[in-house]
């Protein structure tokens, strides 16, 4: 029993991890796309940490602050389950002068909350100097614990692929973000891309993105076998 019910929990990690992931990181290269300071910003740091002679790997993240607001922001901005998954009351209860029957099925609108203007100055902005020192929210972080931004749930329920999907988030908009330089299909300029939303379990784009990369690293780092 105990063995099925590490293989479910495993399975839903991946299997659940697969699509959000990959939309938060298309989600995080669209902004940074359409902000071409911030994208410039990540680089500068991404080679100067890592250089131009390889790629990024996960040793690498936390020597990259800027590249980890940058994450942050995608997820208070565009969250992957805007509605968190749904959830059962067991007993009723009062809440703020709300009455939450037994069995009533709760959703949380996490996309919501962290668009909230009493909590975030300029919300609608893709900003993530507001989570590093001197911001407004320096120590608000994604994993729960602050309620102004919980992408991946909180509490007892939280999501148990959590760890890896900013993990994953996190590497892979690095890597995007270092081994290439975008282009939008065209001749689109940035402030034109299409950011409209398909809402849905996840957080989609209407619009998939659309680009032409161009290497920015050494040529031989594109071949190199390793």
């Amino acid at each position: 029993m105990v063995q099925l019910n590490i293989f479910v929990t495993l399975q839903n990690m991946f299997t659940a991890g697969t699509d959000t992931s990959s939309s938060t990181v298309e989600w995080a290269i669209a902004e940074l796309i359409r902000n071409p300071r911030i994208m410039a910003h990540v680089q500068k740091e991404l080679d100067s940490v890592v250089g131009r002679e390889r790629y990024v790997t996960e040793e690498d993240l936390p020597h990259l602050p800027y590249l980890q607001a940058v994450v942050k922001e995608t997820f208070r901005l565009h969250p992957s389950t805007p509605l968190s998954l749904p959830r059962v009351a067991a007993n009723s209860c009062e809440i703020l002068g709300y009455h939450i029957p037994k069995g009533a099925t709760l959703l949380v609108n996490v996309w919501a909350i962290a668009r909230d203007p009493k909590e975030w100055a300029e919300p609608l902005e893709f900003r993530p100097e507001r989570f590093l020192k001197g911001g407004e929210k320096p120590d608000v972080d994604v994993r729960g614990n602050d309620f102004e931004v919980i992408p991946f749930g909180s509490g007892r329920r939280i999501c148990a692929g959590m760890s890896l999907g900013l993990r994953m988030v996190q590497l892979l908009t690095a890597t995007l973000a270092h081994s290439f330089d975008w282009e939008l299909e065209d001749g689109l300029k940035p402030e034109k891309l299409n950011m409209d939303e398909a809402y849905g379990l996840t957080l989609q784009r209407a619009v998939p993105l659309s680009v032409h990369p161009r290497p920015r690293l050494s040529s031989h780092v594109y071949s190199s076998s390793e």
